[in-house]
């Protein structure tokens, strides 16, 4: 019979957020995998909620979210990029990667996937602000 534990972003997943920028921490950015179809691939991206960018709640810090780029969809990034103070330019190479443990601000979204509410990053990413 298998044995399993849950860690605290495990516990987290799922959770919903009130729609809000918030101050992320990047904990991972995957080397890529292929897509369904096998026409592209997907980038995934970990990040943990710190606090809420504009009022500094912190009610649903702690929280893991998860979100890729395309490889089919690549100008998604450069706004992610950009948000870390990146110049990016015309076939110049970023190392994704590079982003895991920085802060930036990201606004989630709720959306519907298959009947149930569900947390969205619609690409909108910011430099933190700091205060």
């Amino acid at each position: 019979m298998p044995v399993i534990s849950f860690s605290e972003a495990d516990m987290s997943r799922g959770k919903i957020v009130e729609p809000a920028w918030y101050v992320m921490t990047i904990n991972s950015i995957g080397d890529g995998i292929p897509s369904k179809d096998g026409g592209s691939t997907n980038y995934n991206v970990e990040g943990v909620i710190v606090r809420n960018a504009d009022t500094g709640d912190e009610t649903f810090k702690g929280t893991t979210l998860q979100w890729n780029f395309n490889s089919k969809a690549l100008g998604f990034a450069k706004g992610f990029l950009e948000s870390f103070g990146v110049g990016v330019e015309l076939n110049k190479r970023y190392e994704l990667k590079s982003a895991e443990g920085k802060q930036l601000d990201v606004f989630v979204e709720n959306d519907q996937w298959q009947g149930r509410v569900v947390n969205r990053i619609n690409h909108k990413y910011r430099p933190l602000r700091t205060a």
